[in-house]
């Protein structure tokens, strides 16, 4: 299987306030293989990145299954922070995020030794922030 991109979003509505994620998946062509949706309660934008990238991982290794080792994977997010600090780039200073990042860096580590992390605009990620409005029916 080719490159598998998936895009990445969270928001809250207050920061904190209600929150809610989005993942957008594409194979290769730019094709849409799923996307994904989610209210998750009251947290902050940061706590909702992270869980949008872990449920972006989790959805890629159903799709992939064993695949996930082997094929390369971009997730692509706009949140400089998130994306430094799961790059070891930048230090975690809120203590709610470290079990968030533990499983995200097991789940790269396992399943998805070829992925990369790359930035993105708010405009580029149309379709995740309309899966994120939808959830928060906005």
């Amino acid at each position: 299987m080719g490159k598998v991109t998936c895009y990445i979003g969270g928001r809250s509505v207050g920061n904190p306030g209600r929150a809610a994620i989005g993942a957008y998946i594409t194979d290769e062509s730019g094709s849409m293989m799923q996307e994904v949706a989610e209210t998750i309660g009251n947290s902050t934008d940061t706590f909702a990145e992270y869980q949008a990238v872990l449920t972006g991982l989790q959805t890629l290794a159903s799709l992939l299954g064993a695949a996930s080792k082997t094929t390369p994977v971009e997730l692509r997010l706009v949140s400089e922070l998130v994306r430094k600090q799961l790059n070891a780039e930048l230090p975690i200073k809120e203590p709610g995020l470290v079990p968030l990042f533990i499983e995200i860096h097991n789940m790269r580590v396992e399943s998805f030794p070829l992925v990369t992390l790359s930035p993105i605009s708010p405009e580029q990620n149309a379709n995740v922030n309309r899966l994120i409005d939808e959830a928060l029916a906005i």
